[in-house]
């Protein structure tokens, strides 16, 4: 009895792992105030100085609130040039959910006039996740051009209801993942 219920408690630890790795991340992009300019004209780094902070990985998504403005996905070139002539995918109705579906790097721009300039622009880095890093060597796959506001990279999603979540909901998966980890290993020990 004491063994099936040991097996049990295993199973159990592992499903609940397995859950927290698969599961992607919110993250609200500019905290409470939302995606706007940022307040200080000297801080045009903003966003991406919130973005080094952060670990983002496949299944994670960005959430942009705003209004009057929209969010531009755009290739590096028209992030530098802060051009959102021709972006891969732009949203523009005030609630924007960004997941991503690939590694490797993602710009966002406001598609508003002289907002990017005034720092309302965003790079993200997707990491290769650990389990996925030696399996293949190959960069991520070169963001896919075009302007439509259904064609790119990612899946962005326009719908209103966004669940509220932290800011910063890594270190809690990740202590939690720990945490699991060690009660395997006390669990096999005994």
């Amino acid at each position: 009895m004491e063994d099936l219920a040991r097996i049990s408690f295993f199973l159990l630890l592992l499903s609940i792992s397995s859950l927290l790795s698969v599961a992607g991340l919110e993250f609200h992009v500019g905290g409470p105030r939302g995606w706007v300019v940022p307040a200080a004209v000297d801080d045009p780094e903003y966003y991406n100085r919130w973005a080094m902070r952060e670990r983002f990985h496949v299944g994670d998504s960005l959430y942009f609130k705003y209004k009057n403005d929209s969010v531009a996905v755009v290739d590096r070139e028209a992030y530098g040039e802060c051009s959102a002539a021709d972006p891969l995918v732009l949203f523009d109705n005030g609630n924007t959910t960004f997941r991503f579906d690939r590694y490797g790097f993602f710009y966002f721009i406001s598609g508003a006039s002289g907002h990017c300039e005034a720092g309302q622009r965003l790079i993200v880095r997707v990491m290769v996740h650990p389990a996925t890093s030696g399996a293949s060597g190959s960069p991520a796959p070169a963001p896919v051009t075009g302007g439509s506001s259904n064609s790119g990279t990612g899946s962005g999603s326009g719908s209103g209801s966004v669940p509220a979540k932290s800011d910063s909901p890594r270190p809690i998966r990740e202590g939690l993942g720990m945490l699991i980890e060690t009660l395997l290993a006390v669990l096999l020990l005994v």
